[in-house]
Formats: C-alpha cells, structure tokens, sequence
C-alpha cells in the first residue's frame, strides 16, 4: 500500500514509520529542508520538498497510484487547500486533519468525508478509559463483506430514514447532529447536516457513493471544447 503525507509532524512521523515497518510505501512531504535532512537519517522512506498543498508538488508523487493522502500539517486551511487539491487530482482517499472544529462543516459540505479532530478523538479515548469502557479495533468486528459508509444530510435526504430508501443488505444505524451521537431509527426524522453512518454489503459501495459522494465533474480544455463547436 502507498501513503502520502502532508506535514512531517509528530502524528505523521510515528505513523509513517509504523507503516514503514510493515512494508508499506510512505512518501513525506515538508517545506522544511532542514528537518527532511534529520528526518532521512533515521526513517526508510522517501522526502519530497515543497508546499503540499500546490497540485505541482502533488503531481509529483503519482495519486491514482497512491492509497492515501493524509493533510496533517499544523494549519487547518493548508490541510483543507491540499484536500480538495488532492482529490481533484485523483488520490483515491484523502484524510483532513483540523484543529479547530467549526472547519468540519465546510468540510463536510466540500464532500471531505474523511475528516478528522485530534484533540476530540483524544479526549473520547480519555472518557472511555475513566468510564471503564473497552475500544474495540472496528477491524475486529467489520469483516468478510461488511462495509461502513457514511455521508452528510443535504436538503433532499432530510426525511426519515426508512424514506432514505437505502439499497437492499444496508442499514443506517446512527447519526451525528451537532457533534452528538444518536442511535436511528426507521422512523427518525434526519436533518440537513446530519452525518449518518450505514452498514451495507460492499457491492451497495459505488451505487451509494455515487448517489451521495459523486466526484465533482472535470472541466474540458478550452482547445478540445472548441474543437467540439466546430
């Protein structure tokens, strides 16, 4: 497997070198020289300097063979620049790190479904071990064809779920509003802005991600669309 990460900070080094470690292709992007320079010394992977968040640079690295592009530098609006920039490149999944949490609708609505908040996943990790309650490795207990999908209420999808008419072997089995979870139910009236988490088969996959995350269309060149009107 491939991976790509933007920022050589603490989060990206140690997970870099752990898929290192299992085999794995790790690319680091950073703008500091000086800091790919002592990093190269002590980890088996490869530095590409530059901004990651310039479609230039990112080219450089190959998307549509790589497997993840992980945005994890310290600045919320550089890791949302080099999402969308990424996947409108092709990466074929794109993680966003944000710090400040009233960044996670906009991403949301720009379709960056694979968002993420340090200090919020923390802090639930921390609730559950004062709770006494064990983490569970989702890896564990999602196998064979079992997949997790999830997507973002627009103004069409706020009905009820049974209404969602998801397809058949696909479950919704909870929601987010405002940040606070909740268990759904058939008859549970969804909102716009609602992130809602499916159980499905696999084969549900591209028919749901095609309904609810569909890749933004690319523009023709100017030169072949004229040639079109001729």
């Amino acid at each position: 497997m491939r991976t790509v990460f933007i920022g050589a900070g603490e989060v990206s080094i140690e997970t870099a070198k752990a898929l290192v470690k299992k085999g794995h292709e790790v690319i680091i992007i950073e703008t500091d020289k000086a800091k790919i320079d002592e990093l190269s010394e002590e980890m088996d992977c490869s530095f590409l300097q530059g901004d990651g968040s310039l479609p230039d640079i990112l080219r450089e690295v190959n998307p549509e063979q790589t497997d993840f592009l992980f945005c994890l530098t310290d600045s919320d609006q550089a890791n949302v620049i080099a999402s969308l920039v990424g996947r409108s490149l092709g990466f074929k999944r794109v993680v966003t790190s944000i710090r400040d949490e009233q960044f996670e609708v906009i991403c949301h609505e720009l379709g960056l479904k694979d968002t993420i908040i340090p200090s919020r996943t923390i802090s639930r990790y921390l609730e559950d071990m004062v709770a006494g309650t064990e983490n569970v490795d989702l890896s564990a207990v999602i196998k064979d064809e079992a997949r997790v999908f999830t997507f973002v209420a627009k103004e069409e999808n706020a009905v009820s779920v049974k209404e969602l008419k998801l397809p058949a072997e696909a479950r919704a089995v909870c929601y987010y509003r405002e940040s606070r979870f909740a268990l759904a139910e058939e008859e549970t009236k969804l909102q716009k802005g609602d992130e809602i988490v499916v159980l499905t088969h696999s084969k549900n996959m591209p028919a749901m991600q095609e309904r609810w995350q569909p890749k933004p269309a690319q523009e023709e060149p100017a030169d072949s669309a004229s040639k079109k009107s001729k």
